[in-house]
């Protein structure tokens, strides 16, 4: 394995940064954040642009509308478009990072002749309908059940956190079809969002944020044609799909994080101690170089999962290890920066200049 990017690597590099500074001028200004019809169609245009672009889906085969590219360039093309500030993937996630790779892993040639072409040009959004106030951490222990009557499954539950329903076309659906087996009772469908008795509340985040919603399920006949793999074969199936989550899932969060440190380091140059700043503490400054290490082995991780990708097509258990460490370093970093901030901390919009808000949050 070469953790180096090679001489190709760095001319796709170049060519995408300066794609990038030619759209990124003449983008809309984005939309509230709680308008989410607005933030439908912002997050569709920029995915439409991406696709005539040539990089929606970089490492997407080309015969459904990728540009068939090394995973590698993906790392590339993430790294460069957040260091950039351009839009996230946004209500495209589930789709994008989540049931578009599971289904080109996993579903029919129809399935993905049907769907893969119109995630990567913008034309649907995806939500993702696992977790239930029951089973969250014990995923396994689902319940919304389905029973297949003819060429329906008849389904019924509830499924909660689930991310864009408010606006999506599509939900990635884990649903209990045997209830005498935990792990091997369990269905992946593919679920038309507004077939009759879906009725989705919205859930408000202690931060304000307002991209979830309950998902309540009556007597909802989802066409079997919509299953994913075999029946009962959804828990493998569902790995599969934590498997890209963890693969490359969060590159965009590691630079932002490494963005975080910076911005860490010049929070601590302005907060006074006295007749110092918090910077001149010898500990701090330990603590952060101890971080700002911890991040670069974290990318050097990363590289090493997509490198085992790139060799067995599906990213291995270095992503949940990466997802561990990266989550652990994330809070160590909030909780210095709490420490610096003092009382600052206690407001959640930036107090005297300083940028509180982002750490807070």
């Amino acid at each position: 394995m070469d953790l180096r990017y090679s001489a190709s690597d760095l001319a796709f590099r170049d060519e995408l940064r300066a794609w990038l500074a030619d759209e990124l001028p003449r983008l809309p200004a984005k939309p509230d954040p709680d308008d989410w019809p607005a933030r439908r169609d912002f997050d569709l245009g920029w995915q439409a642009k991406l696709f005539e672009g040539g990089y929606a889906g970089v490492n997407w085969p080309k015969e459904y509308g990728g540009r068939g590219a090394t995973l590698t360039e993906q790392l590339i093309y993430l790294e460069e478009t957040t260091r950039a500030e351009a839009p996230y993937i946004g209500t495209n996630f589930v789709g994008m990072l989540h049931a578009g790779p599971t289904v080109m892993a996993e579903a029919s040639e129809e399935q993905k002749a049907f769907h893969l072409p119109r995630i990567l040009k913008g034309e649907e959004v995806w939500c993702q309908g696992f977790s239930e106030p029951g089973a969250g951490s014990d995923l396994a222990s689902l319940s919304c059940k389905a029973i297949r009557d003819g060429d329906h499954y008849v389904v019924n539950g509830q499924k909660i956190w689930t991310s864009f329903a408010q606006i999506a076309d599509w939900c990635e659906l884990l649903v209990r079809t045997d209830p005498d087996n935990k792990h091997r009772g369990i269905t992946w469908l593919i679920c038309p969002m507004d077939l009759p008795g879906i009725e989705i509340r919205p859930l408000r985040t202690i931060v304000g944020s307002s991209e979830f919603s309950e998902v309540f399920f009556d007597e909802v006949r989802i066409p079997v044609s919509q299953r994913v793999g075999d029946e009962n074969d959804g828990w493998r199936i569902a790995m599969v799909t934590f498997s890209f989550e963890r693969g490359t899932g969060f590159i965009s969060d590691l630079v932002e994080t490494d963005r975080m440190i910076t911005q860490l380091v010049e929070l601590a140059r302005k907060v006074t101690r006295k007749s110092a700043t918090a910077w001149d503490d010898i500990a701090l400054r330990r603590e952060v170089g101890t971080m700002q290490a911890q991040m670069d082995a974290l990318w050097a991780m990363t590289k090493r999962n997509l490198a085992q990708a790139e060799r067995d097509g599906v990213p291995g258990v270095g992503g949940s290890v990466m997802k561990l460490y990266y989550s652990e370093l994330l809070q160590r970093l909030t909780d210095v920066a709490m420490r610096i901030l003092d009382r600052a901390s206690l407001s959640r919009e930036d107090v005297g200049g300083l940028p509180s808000g982002a750490f807070v949050e």
